[in-house]
């Protein structure tokens, strides 16, 4: 009895040296990753990794204000990719955005097929697979985000979980300056709130006038050539790129040319 309970005393021991290790593991990963800079993310500078069924570019990586977690990458299938099986993020939320081709995403027994401009949410523990169903590659980008807060499932619940947004079902509505297409504007499981939607610019000169607020913004840019200011600095930006402006920096973003411009504007705290 004795040699058994000792036994059990150094399992327990152990269980929680390991258990320490993990925890310190994992937050030393944590502490390696930086702020992400403000500023533009450029199409033609990401490095492209590829495989037999998909090409990967790296976009950035790091912390920002109000989420521990920020990634983005887009990924490109040829056609007849093979599909990676369904999985999930067990505490992480994904905004994928479809690029060019058909976008085939299934979850809870569901499938949609997403062209171009269309986007999902998808919250935390959710199954998905992706597939393109189209004839020609398909790309997509994918934000992944963690939230410097606890995660609030019921939040999310009650806001209509995972969501596809097709394209062709959103009504495009004219502005003063051109057009626009709201897709959601929600709270989350990461997020107090997490609102996307689209612009078009008809002609030249800015969007609306330089400003600032609490939330951290990315722009997409879509078509187009233009120019944003972020914090005093003047960056460019045309299709395929991205400008990152952190929480309650002043910015504001021009058309730089006579012919239209589009981007998505998404924006969370």
């Amino acid at each position: 009895m004795h040699h058994a309970t000792a036994a059990l005393t150094r399992l327990s021991h152990y269980s929680s040296v390991l258990a320490i290790a993990i925890c310190a593991s994992a937050l030393t990963v944590s502490a390696q990753l930086a702020p992400v800079k403000p500023g533009v993310y450029r199409w033609s500078d990401h490095t492209v990794q590829a495989d037999s069924n998909r090409e990967t570019r790296a976009i950035l990586e790091g912390t920002s204000p109000h989420l521990s977690f920020l990634k983005i990458h887009a990924t490109t299938q040829p056609v007849g990719a093979q599909p990676r099986p369904a999985r999930a993020n067990d505490d992480a939320e994904e905004l994928i955005i479809v690029k060019e081709g058909l976008l085939k995403m299934t979850f809870d027994n569901h499938s949609e097929v997403l062209a171009a401009g269309s986007v999902v949410h998808l919250m935390p523990g959710q199954m998905h697979q992706i597939a393109n169903v189209g004839d020609v590659p398909l790309t997509y980008y994918v934000m992944k985000y963690r939230s410097e807060k606890p995660m609030q499932l019921e939040r999310a619940t009650a806001s209509g979980a995972s969501r596809m947004f097709d394209v062709t079902k959103l009504p495009l509505k004219p502005s003063a300056r051109g057009a626009g297409r709201a897709y959601f504007d929600r709270a989350t499981a990461m997020c107090e709130r997490f609102e996307l939607h689209v612009t078009q610019l008809h002609q030249s000169g800015p969007s609306h006038a330089p400003h600032s607020h609490v939330e951290s913004e990315i722009i997409l840019v879509i078509s187009g050539d233009t120019e944003m200011s972020i914090d005093g600095k003047d960056y460019k930006g045309s299709a395929g790129d991205f400008y990152l402006v952190p929480s309650n920096q002043p910015h504001g973003l021009r058309n730089l040319s006579d012919k239209p411009c589009a981007y998505f504007a998404f924006k969370w705290k």
